[in-house]
């Protein structure tokens, strides 16, 4: 589904993402993790064509991202608040997204009270603009926006920060559902080694914008991943 070919990017004679060979496969919940300035936003970023590669390319469903917007359709993301529209309330902002995806306000309403417990009574009928939510609660707006129009690739960027601990269980079961009952590709970095364990199957580890380890998870890999970082103390 997703495949990086001699990937990389510099800025200046800084080089942030060294990427040879990477492969993600349709409907794998994918986990991204490594300490700051490891790539982890870098790579989304040019997996969303927000910035330019300095060599090589990212190629989903056969389209080469940064070549054309083909792509877009079948993807969706979340990364920051920046992607949120700070004027509009939820409602407004849910129908604008359904809109860009070809999805009328039924089709929003339905996807969207499906998350209700997700929201906990917070976010719909609160007539409030998405400026004044707390972070957490934008968060929560941008992850289920991500959801409309039923896409084939969800990339999220460290979606479990300033997430209550119940609402981060009912995120975790929401990002399960997505790729093992509907076969979408989910993308996630987290700084919670114990979050990104749980949710999704495989995990690359990124240091210095390189590839150090790629894991399929099982019930040993939270202690390899916590013995890997308290190696790094060492250094």
């Amino acid at each position: 589904m997703i495949i990086t070919t001699n990937l990389s990017k510099k800025y200046n004679s800084n080089q942030v993402l060294n990427i040879e060979h990477l492969e993600i496969p349709k409907g794998q919940s994918f986990g991204l993790v490594g300490n700051n300035g490891a790539g982890k936003t870098t790579y989304f970023s040019l997996l969303l064509d927000l910035i330019q590669p300095t060599t090589g390319h990212i190629k989903s469903n056969d389209i080469q991202v940064n070549l054309t917007e083909d792509w877009k359709p079948f993807t969706s993301s979340f990364i920051d608040e920046s992607f949120l529209i700070g004027y509009l309330t939820a409602e407004e902002y849910f129908y604008f997204i359904g809109e860009l995806r070809g999805q009328n306000k039924a089709d929003v309403d339905a996807l969207v009270g499906q998350f209700e417990d997700f929201f906990h009574g917070e976010i719909l009928n609160q007539k409030k603009y998405l400026r004044d939510l707390s972070k957490g609660n934008q968060k929560k707006v941008g992850i289920i926006a991500a959801l409309i129009g039923d896409p084939e690739v969800i990339i999220l960027d460290e979606p479990f920060a300033n997430l209550d601990p119940t609402t981060q269980i009912r995120l975790k079961k929401i990002i399960k559902d997505l790729a093992e009952q509907k076969g979408v590709t989910v993308l996630v970095s987290s700084h919670d080694l114990m979050h990104v364990t749980d949710v999704c199957e495989r995990i690359v580890v990124l240091e210095k914008g390189e590839i150090v380890k790629d894991i399929v998870t099982s019930n040993e890999t939270l202690k390899e991943l916590g013995d890997y970082f308290a190696s790094e103390l060492q250094v």
